[in-house]
């Protein structure tokens, strides 16, 4: 697969074969640009055109429509897929015509890469097979596919249960706050009020992250020249963070040594793509580096607004990558109501800090 140097852009190339009639047209809009788009006529036309692939055109991810009552099929075709040593590292995507929560069981029970349900938006499906396709996030389970069962985390009902009851309270009571926050932000630069970004949460799903807006507008096109300089808090990392970023913005600066940019989150966490308490899900150019076995493991948690590192180690330039890998992999290990309670609690001190983050 061809790539340019950053990672997740729309230009990059993605190379698919696709089953579909429903879709059909949103998948050649989207993909149609900057790779190659084939269509199979059916899921058996899908399985010859995949194994007439030559060892130099495996960089190919599959889509496939699979309409009411086809379930079975589709689960036949990713069943020869995978016995073929050839194409049984390929990624797969489902696309649901219709939502079907005993669908999407039966996809991740077969090991399919995602299963999408209406409504779909096809750029982030494009944004999912770049990431799954370019980098082989789940390699070493799909190496052993027949032996091991790639995790799936599923958030226990006493953890969501917590975060609705939370972040639905804290929102009605916040809401007036909320709305003066916005109104200062419009008020102080130009710009819109919310910033919304791409970030890599629970077993690498990408979603739209919710913050006031703290910065400039099109900050996130800076950060290659930024990481380039010495000017990174946490060193030689993976991770990116500036002190006196220039990037902010006057009020931005107030927003975020308080936290209150962080509060539009607490939507992320009613629509279920974060909880209040979890490791931090992560902006792509920082995921995309963290593939190896000891840090997949992060992704294999709940993502969160708050976690142990920030209450452990909020604001420290000294944070090593392996003492933040240490407190992800633990938190996924020991996670539980009681211990998200704590941590709830112990982020209220940290909230007003004098660092600047």
């Amino acid at each position: 697969m061809q790539e340019n140097s950053s990672f997740g852009m729309p230009q990059s190339r993605v190379n698919i074969i696709y089953c579909a009639n429903q879709y059909e047209s949103a998948i050649v809009s989207v993909f149609g640009a900057g790779g190659t788009v084939k269509k199979a006529n059916s899921f058996n036309h899908l399985e010859d055109m995949v194994a007439q692939l030559s060892v130099y055109e495996l960089d190919v991810s599959i889509l496939v429509e699979v309409q009411p009552g086809l379930i079975n099929d589709a689960l036949a075709l990713v069943s020869a897929l995978k016995k073929n040593w050839l194409s049984r590292n390929m990624v797969v995507i489902f696309l649901l015509t219709q939502k079907s929560p005993a669908a999407t069981a039966a996809a991740f029970a077969a090991r399919v890469a995602d299963c999408y349900s209406p409504d779909i938006s096809f750029e982030d499906v494009k944004l999912r097979l770049q990431y799954l396709s370019a980098y082989k996030i789940l390699n070493v389970q799909l190496k052993n596919l027949p032996e091991a069962p790639v995790q799936q985390y599923k958030t226990p009902f006493s953890k969501r249960l917590l975060d609705l009851v939370a972040s639905i309270s804290a929102l009605v009571l916040l809401s007036p706050f909320l709305l003066i926050i916005a109104i200062l932000v419009k008020l102080d630069s130009k710009g819109p009020v919310f910033y919304t970004s791409k970030r890599v949460g629970t077993g690498y799903k990408i979603f739209d992250f919710y913050k006031f807006r703290s910065m400039r507008v099109n900050a996130d096109k800076e950060v290659e020249a930024l990481k380039a300089t010495s000017a990174n808090q946490y060193g030689d990392s993976a991770f990116f963070k500036m002190k006196n970023d220039p990037r902010v913005t006057k009020l931005g600066n107030f927003l975020r040594n308080s936290s209150i940019d962080e509060l539009p989150q607490l939507f992320n966490v009613v629509k279920g793509d974060m909880s209040i308490v979890g490791n931090r899900p992560l902006p792509l150019y920082e995921a995309e580096q963290l593939t190896t076995d000891e840090w997949s493991m992060r992704f294999l948690g709940p993502a969160g607004i708050t976690g142990l590192w920030q209450i452990i180690k909020r604001g420290k330039s000294d944070m090593s990558d392996r003492e933040r890998k240490k407190l992800d992999n633990f938190y996924n290990k020991k996670f539980s109501v009681w211990l998200d309670l704590k941590i709830i609690l112990m982020t209220v001190p940290v909230l007003f800090q004098k660092e600047k983050v």
